[in-house]
């Protein structure tokens, strides 16, 4: 087990490495300096096509991405990274309406912290969301369920659907795999939260919302419609063929 303070799988020989995207080197250098601290690997990109073109290469554990940035801003960078990988994202913005929020979540992140934010919440937000990847493939419902012509595969961590794989970010993947876990039966938002997210999150349903909506979306998109069901009052529910109700 690792001691406190270490970066996730530092005990089995691994460091976790953080990609910064940022176009403040002051404010890159003091994360730098903050994660490097814990036992964190660092790499940095001063842009979003940096930022893209470095996830690509080295693969990082974890990247935190600003929004304002030159050459492609953080929305836009996250939605390219989003084709081809499904590292934990987390969104730093100075914006603080809902909106702005919403559509870094809707681009694919999992997580955001607006500005300003203190070195420990940083830390918590980084350690939490690589707890979650790492959680993610360790304990899956069962070997693959096919819901007609969707196929989940959930020894391969891979989904389907009429043939073709659809591409989930690894928050949407945690929590296809509860729904999917207890098909059936209705999942209240706090439990949801609470293992999607992790502890702290259980109030924050606006998460939830929009992960739910892009699953449901990128279902829709691949033919694939009606499985997530919204119980009014009480939560989710993923339906299986032949239980379908309205």
């Amino acid at each position: 087990m690792s001691t406190d303070g270490a970066a996730p799988g530092a005990a089995i020989g691994k460091k976790a490495l953080i990609l910064i995207a940022d176009d403040e080197p002051k404010f890159v250098r003091a994360m730098q300096i903050n994660l490097e601290a814990r036992g964190f690997g660092v790499i940095t990109a001063a842009n979003g096509l940096a930022a893209v073109t470095l996830t690509a290469s080295e693969q990082p554990d974890l990247i935190i991405l600003d929004v304002r940035m030159p050459e492609m801003d953080g929305w836009e960078a996250c939605r390219r990274i989003r084709e081809f990988s499904t590292v934990p994202i987390i969104m730093l913005t100075a914006l603080g309406e809902e909106s702005d929020k919403i559509k870094g979540l809707d681009a694919g992140a999992d997580d955001y912290v607006t500005k300003p934010f203190s070195a420990q919440e940083l830390l918590a937000r980084v350690r939490a969301s690589l707890r979650r990847a790492e959680f993610s493939g360790a304990q899956e419902p069962r070997p693959a369920v096919r819901a007609g012509d969707v196929l989940l595969d959930f020894v391969g961590r891979r989904v389907f659907a009429g043939g073709q794989e659809v591409s989930l970010t690894a928050t949407e993947y945690r929590l296809l795999c509860e729904l999917v876990r207890y098909a059936g039966q209705v999942l209240v938002p706090e439990y949801l939260l609470e293992k999607v997210w992790g502890a702290g999150y259980e109030q924050s349903t606006g998460l939830l919302q929009q992960a739910v909506h892009r699953l449901r979306r990128k279902l829709e998109a691949a033919g694939s419609a009606g499985y997530i069901r919204t119980r009014r009052g009480l939560g989710y529910v993923f339906v299986l063929p032949g239980s379908r109700r309205d």
